[in-house]
């Protein structure tokens, strides 16, 4: 079984993806890493690959593993990170005043979420 490490689209998938999670364009990206606009383009298009110390920065800028961006990631990878990254922000919720949410109040925060994601579900069937 050939790795995808080291593959040019796999690398530029996994960029896009943190790109398109966190809400920030390449042209932003490249100005918060002082990194050539070109240079960053090349990367997300498969054109070119990273330099590791690129990826290092890339990883840190994203808050993510360098595995992350270098490996490919399934689907149900991808959603296991989404309900653990979702869990962590639930457990560390605050309210209007800055305090903690009740348990009370993340379970009701948990079952609307849960309810939103397998309502979506049904819908894209």
């Amino acid at each position: 079984m050939p790795s995808d490490l080291g593959n040019l689209m796999v690398m530029a998938e996994n960029i896009q993806y943190y790109l398109d999670q966190n809400k920030i364009n390449s042209v932003k990206m490249a100005e918060d890493l002082n990194i050539n606009y070109t240079t960053v383009r090349n990367w997300i298009q498969g054109r070119s690959y990273p330099r590791i110390d690129k990826i290092e920065m890339m990883a840190n800028y994203f808050g993510v593993e360098k595995s992350d961006l270098i490996e490919r990631h399934t689907k149900k990878e991808n959603l296991t990170k989404f309900s653990d990254d979702l869990e962590n922000a639930i457990e560390h919720a605050e309210n209007y005043s800055g305090k903690p949410l009740s348990s009370t109040d993340k379970q009701i925060l948990r079952g609307v979420i849960e309810a939103y994601l397998q309502n979506r579900d049904s819908n894209e069937e």
